[in-house]
């Protein structure tokens, strides 16, 4: 490189390194600042023969990098430090983590290992869905060891963005891909709303740009008609607020180009056809005490001078969102008879929004008040350490719980609990704590008793009604939404199914003692490809369900008995010897032969997508297609997210199950004496069954006599019969009959 161009790239580096210092959002102290000016001499020495694609040095990246952690997100001097070194490791040998650590402290050398790691995952490139998202899996575990490794991600990434012209176009595609699907909701879930937008009308730009211009030339058009319209609404308004000795600003707010291209897909409509282009934020200045009652007093003010829209109030300063998010929200008929959304918030509360993260805990620092983002962050955690999760779907999950709109509840005692909108009395009850959800046996909505599955609403009071001898069942996977309810269900569950296997291979045991074969591994294996199980494990469970009971083992015992169909079992055992799995393997599969839909899992028709070829236990769901009836796709079908973003209302749920572990509906009529405490007793049985559920109940009396009717789920008749003796013995009961 010629020495002109090197003395101009110097002082470049001297401007990029004041303008650093002089943007940062927090106070820095003399420490602070030679923290920043060591890390960023280790970068430029460390960066000092690197260029990028466009042809700048490198170092420009991790300094931009910083000034966006400074600035825009507003981090400390050991997260711009951070920042300055994060692709170091990466990028040059002579740099090793315990280098870092010795140089710079173990948390800047935490910071940057978790960093290291993610750069890692984004280098080794996707050959298919559920892969990337194991990796997303591994990038989001990186808030276990320091949040700020994620926020300084998000900021890497928003510098890529605005500088992903100089990539080959799959590159382009793959980024802004990556972008849209995960990085913008981490975004708007830390409260980091200004760079989510940036970064989903970034994505947009990419993945859509004929859309992107087109929106983004229409919103310069219409900038001047925006100004004027803000500066009519000001004029209204201005002398009621002046006089009130409010101090205040009011400006607009354009809607993102991404928001206005997903309004009008969504809605079916043009550019012209979306009103609410933008909105109107006024902000005053107040003393903390006096937020609330100023923001009301706005509100009156505003409503006193235009019509609202009393159903599209939002007031998220008594109730703030779990990013730490406050604002009073109203929509009102403006000037020109235009709606338009008017935000209130205080100075505070703006900074909080513009800056999430870092502006939430300054003021935290100061109040020494409960912290929402606190909170969301140690359930986010909680959801994360989940490792049982299939990777698409706890990803798709954690997307919904990254962007769902939330929902504010009480609990009988009055105390307020937020939730993600579509969430059911389970989910309440396993936010409150985890033994509660798993002893839910009943919940109350408002006093009245609701189902599980019950959608709840904001200012609902919900009471979770338990009892020691509930235990959760496979239904309730369907009953709850959030992350956590799901994994603790699941977790529960396979104790449980752990339980019945332990329980099942003694019953074996004594089975195959009265049979007067040898319990060995040679006669577990022959049983497993008799009945096609391909663990143990799953042997044993089956036994202790009863689904292979007697007259089965008999069965077996006969054709084994039958020296050529021994022979082939020989051959068979000798060709397959390395797909058996251990007897002590703890994994309980099934065999999935049968495809169901819906919570109450319908057998309907079907095809299989060619696009992805489906098989019988892969992760699927249904796609209602217009002329050729439901469609099967794997859920890490290359279409899945196109089809699950744009044709939400077209998605089926559906599961490839067991048939030997289907669930089938029985009634059983009950006819008696009519008795005080007979109707509890007949329930209390029911529910002690672990694999029964009670479907329907139904009892009429005409004198002292009843007649009763009950429908419940069972796997197989054995449960019935079951049922029926332990329902026999109970006094005041004549007759029980099964229909």
């Amino acid at each position: 490189m010629p020495v002109q161009d090197i003395e101009l790239e110097k002082k470049a580096l001297a401007k990029e390194y004041k303008e650093l210092l002089r943007i940062s959002y927090q106070s820095l102290s003399k420490e602070d600042k030679k923290l920043i000016r060591k890390a960023f001499d280790y970068a430029v020495d460390a960066h000092e023969h690197q260029r990028r694609k466009s042809g700048e040095a490198y170092i420009f990246h991790p300094i931009a990098v910083a000034k966006i952690v400074a600035s825009e997100i507003g981090l400390d001097a050991v997260s711009i430090a951070a920042a300055l070194i994060h692709d170091v490791v990466e990028d040059n040998d002579e740099h090793s983590l315990e280098r870092i650590k010795s140089e710079f402290g173990a948390k800047i050398a935490t910071i940057v290992d978790g960093l290291t790691k993610i750069i890692k995952l984004n280098s080794q490139g996707y050959s298919d869905v559920s892969i990337q998202a194991e990796n997303y899996r591994k990038m989001l575990l990186t808030l276990n060891e320091d949040v700020r490794v994620i926020i300084i991600k998000i900021a890497d990434r928003l510098h890529n963005m605005q500088t992903l012209s100089s990539m080959p176009y799959e590159k382009q595609i793959q980024k802004a891909s990556e972008t849209l699907y995960i990085y913008a909701p981490l975004a708007h879930r830390i409260g980091l709303y200004n760079i989510k937008t940036e970064l989903e009308d970034l994505g947009l730009k990419y993945t859509d740009p004929e859309n992107y211009n087109d929106i983004s030339k229409k919103l310069i058009e219409s900038k001047k008609d925006q100004d004027e319209y803000i500066e009519k609404f000001n004029s209204i308004i201005n002398s009621t607020l002046t006089k009130e000795k409010l101090k205040y600003k009011i400006k607009g707010r354009t809607k993102s180009i991404f928001s206005i291209n997903n309004k009008m897909t969504r809605q079916g409509i043009s550019f012209d056809e979306v009103y609410d282009k933008f909105a109107v934020r006024i902000i005053y200045k107040s003393k903390p005490e006096k937020e609330k009652f100023i923001a009301w007093k706005i509100y009156s003010i505003v409503t006193d001078n235009f019509t609202p829209n009393p159903t599209r109030l939002r007031d998220w300063i008594s109730a703030p969102k779990s990013t730490g998010y406050e604002a009073l929200h109203i929509t009102v008929v403006g000037p020109k008879r235009r709606w338009v959304e008017v935000q209130i918030r205080s100075e505070r509360m703006d900074e909080i929004a513009e800056k999430g993260y870092a502006a939430h805990y300054k003021y935290k620092q100061k109040d020494n008040q409960k912290d929402n983002l606190d909170t969301w962050i140690n359930k986010l955690q909680e959801a994360l350490e989940s490792s049982e999760t299939n990777a698409v779907d706890f990803v798709e999950q954690f997307k919904l719980n990254l962007y769902s709109k939330e929902i504010f509840v009480f609990t009988p005692t009055g105390d307020l609990k937020s939730l993600p909108k579509g969430a059911t009395p389970l989910d309440f009850a396993f936010a409150i704590h985890t033994e509660v959800g798993i002893k839910t046996r009943g919940a109350k909505v408002n006093g009245k008793l609701v189902p599980l599955n019950k959608e709840l609403s904001s200012g609902d009071r919900v009471e979770i009604l338990t009892s020691d001898k509930i235990k959760p069942n496979a239904n309730w996977l369907d009953y709850a939404t959030t992350a956590r309810a799901k994994s603790k269900i699941k977790s529960t569950l396979n104790e449980e199914k752990k339980l019945l296997a332990d329980e099942g291979k003694q019953i074996l045991k004594r089975k195959l003692k009265h049979l007067k074969i040898n319990f060995n591994d040679g006669i577990i294996t022959e049983l497993q490809k008799y009945f096609k199980l391909n663990t143990s494990q799953d042997l044993f469970y089956r036994v202790g369900i009863n689904t292979i009971d007697n007259e089965k083992l008999k069965k077996f015992i006969s054709s084994r008995s039958n020296k050529f169909i021994s022979y082939i079992r020989k051959k068979i055992s000798r060709n397959n010897d390395s797909k058996i799995e251990s007897t002590n393997q703890d994994e309980i599969t099934s065999k999935y032969d049968l495809l169901v839909f819906g919570n109450d899992e319908e057998k309907l028709d079907y095809k299989n997508a060619p696009c992805c070829n489906p098989i019988p236990g892969d992760k699927v769901f249904g796609f209602i297609t217009i002329n050729e009836g439901i469609k099967i796709h794997k859920k890490n079908c290359p279409n899945s997210v196109a089809l699950q973003s744009n044709y939400d209302y077209r998605i089926i749920k559906a599961k490839w199950i067991d048939s030997s572990q289907e669930k089938f509906t029985v009634q059983i009529n009950i006819t008696g004496i009519d008795k005080l405490g007979l109707l509890n007793n007949i329930t209390k049985v029911i529910s002690e069954n672990m694999n029964i559920n009670m479907k329907r109940l139904n009892f009429e009396t005409a004198g002292n006599t009843f007649v009763g009717n009950i429908i419940i789920s069972v796997k197989s008749n054995f449960e019935v019969n079951n049922l029926i003796k332990k329902l026999k013995v109970l006094k005041g009961i004549d007759k029980i009959k099964r229909t």
